[in-house]
């Protein structure tokens, strides 16, 4: 298929689009918007910039060149900086496919659709809202509900029992928090690629490397050492387990081989499950009669501006009389 067939083709997509839809770029994941459909460019903003780009006919071109020459997927680590929305956009054609894992952009003939816009297309959902079922959505709705009901910037004019009702949903917000944390980590690694940062609504990731060392065989590490001319007793440890054990037995106290520092801290011992339940249950009924309400009362707003504005409109057709009061 000559370029010319495909650049009318992918122009009749972008048009097509829902005008909110947004679009991610395929590396960096910033996301962006096209703004206007031309001739010879397509035009996009950027979600965190207001500022319009243009991405000419000609560069898509050359990408389609370079996707043409590719053996089997075209690398897209070999996009020049600043063209990755270029990608984007082409994947938008029913024969290009962009591999968002792999970092690939590819022609097929089998027509699919892009994950980079699909997948995060603004809709309006005018649905119910259903309560997530995971512990931290509870938990962070009574940690909410104590924040709103208590000045927490003077958290010494506070009593006891409401102190420890802060640090134990401050507990509990933090262990489900992370444990979900580390349920979004483990997706993300799949999806991260390059080392590159991933940009969001409220900020960014990127994938990074770290280490953990773990010693080799003792005798190993020494002898390697012993031939670079480096004496083994001088990077000798004591061995804390043994040393306890060897306390057990002697006359020595833990103070005498220990330096000890005491540190204070609370710590949660118990946590009422019913009692979070029942407070839950009920901010949940309050919530639900909160969107009644605010339904009905939205309603009788607009019976009485109705009211209002028939009462104090006037009608050139209409002629008033004063009742006279006199005698």
């Amino acid at each position: 298929m000559s370029f010319r067939v495909t650049w009318d083709n992918l122009l009749d997509n972008v048009e097509e689009l829902p005008a909110d839809a947004t679009l991610l770029t395929p590396l960096s994941q910033k996301p962006f918007h096209i703004t206007d459909v031309q001739q010879h460019r397509v035009l996009i903003e950027y979600q965190a910039d207001s500022e319009t780009v243009p991405l000419q006919r000609e560069q898509f071109e050359t990408l389609f060149q370079r996707v043409d020459h590719a053996a089997g997927a075209f690398d897209l680590d070999r996009l020049p900086p600043g063209a990755e929305p270029y990608a984007t956009v082409m994947s938008l054609h029913a024969r290009f496919t962009i591999d968002d894992r792999d970092g690939t952009l590819s022609e097929s003939e089998t027509p699919t659709a892009s994950p980079l816009v699909d997948a995060h297309t603004v809709e309006h959902d005018d649905s119910p809202r259903e309560e997530p079922d995971i512990s931290v959505y509870a938990d962070a709705l009574l940690l909410i509900d104590t924040l709103e009901r208590h000045d927490v910037t003077s958290l010494t004019e506070l009593d006891v029992p409401t102190l420890v009702n802060l640090y134990t949903l401050l507990s509990d917000v933090q262990r489900n928090a992370n444990d979900l944390r580390q349920d979004v980590r483990g997706v993300l690694l799949d999806r991260l690629h390059h080392d590159q940062p991933v940009s969001g609504q409220y900020g960014s990731v990127q994938r990074t490397v770290r280490q953990n060392r773990t010693l080799k065989n003792d005798e190993e590490v020494l002898e390697l050492l012993e031939s670079e001319g480096i004496d083994p007793e001088q990077v000798m440890s004591v061995d804390t387990s043994k040393l306890d054990d060897a306390l057990e037995v002697t006359s020595l106290s833990e103070s005498d081989v220990y330096d000890i520092e005491e540190s204070e801290y609370v710590r949660k011992a118990d946590v009422d499950d019913e009692m979070k339940e029942s407070r839950l249950q009920g901010l949940k009924d309050q919530l639900a009669g909160a969107d009644e309400d605010t339904t009905e009362l939205q309603a009788e707003i607009e019976e009485l501006e109705q009211r209002i504005t028939e009462l104090t409109s006037f009608d050139p057709g209409t002629s008033f009389h004063t009742r006279s009061t006199g005698g």
